[in-house]
């Protein structure tokens, strides 16, 4: 299940409700856009109970969720570790703990069999005891004693947290400490008394898509209308505004903001004792860390300066005195992609830069060091035609630890001393499916301008290919996130296992060949995100892995977007579309939750030629009376306040209203990535995997 990824936090008080005034006047159902509002959710209530008796009431179900439960809670999944102050933290939940726990052990312990874990916060019980549905939403440090930490708390799974401060020592709220209610908000620590923070301070500080503009100082012991400003951008902004604290492992420390002024487009400020201070990067690039009083930024556009360019999607590292003295900048090239490569993650230990690589589409790490003659670049021997993701580092030590996974092959977890590269695997999750005669291909597809469009199939070996060999394929195409090979472990138990296929398609609109790969399909141009995904199926028929009678597809969020348009325009190709969290109603998508602020990745119906275009390829414009389209199973959570479930109920009612066929679901819970807790993800999945099941496997 994908979610849109911001280029800054998500800021503001929930998900506003939307103005009807300007409403299309042929548009009936726009009485669905009030949020929480009674009739919408008796709505809801009547639909849910529709889906749940088929979806539910099907005999596969109770086995598809059984499956799904036990692979979400097994007790022996990896911890995934998250260094801190010389311990392992990690956050944990199973069938005992739906909720969560957030619990630590030692360096040492984690390496064996069976760690003893001692916890510091059990979510079920805080829950209990105040009438809440807590969920987690991480911790943000206080650096560098990492003695302290601000506990991101949301209520039913909303982007919009409650913070409150935590003693690690202890493992107790700290009393009288930072107690902040429930905005979207962003905060860093400035010092052990000091909490930089954007959020809600009231009217006129808030952009129209509910993100903050203002960002102030919050002193400990102080109310929040004490605190003091510190930068305000614009209510004309798409995002807001964040900030930031790098430190390094010698001690050196720098404060930093972004004023999003568009979704890809930031001003980058140096906080200093005059006052926020511009500095010269480029719009598009991002801070990525510091080392060795190296500051590290990541390029998403060209970027020269002092005689050097620095191409998109590059890591390029400038000194950060140079910064705070204003000097020239002379960026050095850590890392510059190739056409078929991307950077996929940035992490720093006490002295050296861990990156990990896309390389069509394949994992690669490399360890970067610098000296007095610049910097060197060491690749680390990891397993092949896998994703390698950083799963933790720390500027205290040069430890760090790297996560492994592929189609087939179950997650790994490898220790690394970055002053030594030599990986070793310290931990194993066992299968959870059986992967006999089953194989894992790339393929190219020709798009409609030729462009090679690479994709994976994960299939049998000895299926046949007379096309009678049902797949789903998913994929998301927006925003520069790139979708790589992982181990869906329910996925596999419950659809491979049965001989069936998958099909992940690496679309224009992602990240997966850097900065250009997305910027083909961004506003006007993107019709040929949705061309690429038509001829990778099509591709997929002329092999005979499948055919449009057996043929599944599913995305979520701008993937959502993506199924919405594919289910319009070429409802030839597949017998079963599964819609997530979606972006449906493109004529009004600036007018709900969050919406205002993905104008640089969609475009605005005020412009002109962007609304026409806009027009072209909203799903919910283009549903046609008398025409047959598979039976789509739509499903959105009430609690997301980032896309928000508005889009999803439009669509259905839309179907309802031309006496289309449709599934629809709102879980009440669990926000923009359905993830409250371990049951509702089991829910989700099994009824998804029903939906497939009965469109695709039967006669």
């Amino acid at each position: 299940m994908m979610s849109l990824v911001c280029a800054a936090l998500l800021t503001g008080a929930g998900a506003p409700s939307p103005s009807t005034a300007s409403a299309p006047a042929d548009d009936p159902h726009v009485w669905l856009e009030d949020w929480t509002g009674p009739r919408a959710m008796q709505w809801v209530e009547a639909e849910n109970k529709a889906t749940v008796a088929t979806l539910q009431g099907d005999p596969r179900y109770a086995g598809y969720y059984q499956d799904a439960l036990a692979i979400a809670s097994a007790k022996d999944r990896i911890a995934m570790p998250m260094l801190i102050d010389g311990r392992v933290f990690n956050f944990w939940r199973d069938t005992e703990h739906p909720q969560g726990v957030w619990r630590f052990t030692s360096e040492a312990d984690y390496a064996s069999d069976a760690p003893r874990w001692i916890t510091v916060l059990d979510l079920d019980a805080l829950s209990k005891a105040e009438g809440k549905k807590w969920v987690w939403k991480g911790a943000t440090l206080l650096d560098p004693d990492e003695k302290r930490a601000l506990i991101n708390l949301s209520d039913g799974g909303e982007d919009a947290v409650t913070l409150r401060e935590f003693d690690l020592t202890t493992g107790q709220f700290v009393p009288g400490g930072f107690d902040i209610p429930t905005s979207k908000q962003n905060e860093a620590w400035l010092d052990g008394d000091t909490v930089l923070l954007a959020r809600d301070w009231g009217e006129g500080t808030m952009t129209a898509s509910g993100y903050p503009f203002v960002l102030k100082g919050v002193r400990r012991g102080e109310p929040l209308v004490a605190a003091k400003e510190i930068y305000r951008g614009e209510a004309s902004d798409q995002v807001g505004v964040y900030p930031m604290v790098l430190s390094d492992g010698q001690g050196n420390r720098a404060a930093f903001l972004y004023r999003g002024v568009t979704f890809f487009g930031n001003e980058t400020f140096l906080l200093t004792a005059q006052g926020p201070k511009k500095l010269p990067l480029p719009t598009r690039s991002n801070l990525q860390g510091m080392v060795a009083g190296q500051v590290l930024i990541q390029t998403g556009e060209n970027w020269t300066s002092g005689g050097v360019t620095v191409p998109a999607g590059s890591l390029a590292a400038v000194p950060l005195k140079a910064l705070e003295s204003g000097e020239a900048l002379k960026p050095a090239i850590l890392f510059a992609p190739n056409a078929r490569q991307s950077l996929d993650g940035v992490a720093t230990t006490k002295d050296r830069v861990i990156l990990s690589i896309n390389d069509n589409v394949r994992g690669r790490v490399r360890v970067l060091a610098s000296d007095d003659k610049g910097w060197t670049s060491q690749p680390v021997s990891l397993p092949d035609n896998a994703t390698i993701g950083i799963a933790t580092a720390t500027d205290k030590s040069n430890k760090a630890y790297l996560a492994v996974a592929g189609f087939l092959a179950p997650t790994t977890l490898w220790a690394l001393d970055a002053t030594d590269p030599k990986p070793v695997q310290v931990k194993a999750m066992p299968a959870r499916f059986d992967t006999s005669g089953l194989i894992v291909e790339q393929y190219e597809a020709a798009s409609t301008d030729g462009m090679k469009i690479p994709y994976f199939i994960v299939r049998r070996k000895d299926a046949s290919k007379d096309g009678s060999t049902p797949a789903i394929m998913t994929a998301y195409g927006g925003f520069e996130v790139s979708m790589t090979p992982s181990y869906a472990a329910t996925t596999g138990k419950l659809w491979l296992e049965r001989g069936n296929s998958f099909v992940l398609a690496n679309i224009r609109g992602g990240g997966e060949f850097g900065p250009a790969w997305h910027e083909a399909g961004r506003k006007t141009k993107r019709q040929i995100i949705y061309d690429d995904f038509t001829a990778v199926a099509k591709d997929i028929f002329a092999r005979g892995f499948s055919s449009p009678r057996r043929f599944g597809i599913y995305g979520g969020s701008n993937g959502g977007l993506l199924m919405g348009v594919e289910f319009n325009q070429h409802r030839d190709l597949w017998n079963a579309v599964t819609i997530q969290v979606p972006l449906l109603d493109m004529i009004r998508y600036e007018q709900i939750a969050a919406g205002a602020s993905w104008v640089d990745e969609y475009g605005s119906v005020a412009v002109p030629e962007e609304k026409a275009f806009l027009e072209k390829i909203s799903p919910y414009a283009n549903i046609r009376k008398g025409v047959k389209y598979p039976m789509p199973y739509i499903w959105t959570t009430t609690k997301d306040d980032r896309v928000g479930p508005q889009h999803a109920r439009k669509f259905a009612a839309r179907l309802k209203e031309y006496g289309l066929p449709y599934l629809f679901y709102e879980d009440t819970a669990g926000g923009h990535s359905g993830d409250a807790d371990i049951e509702q993800g089991a829910r989700l999945q099994a009824m998804q995997m029903v939906y497939f099941s009965r469109a695709l496997e039967g006669e």
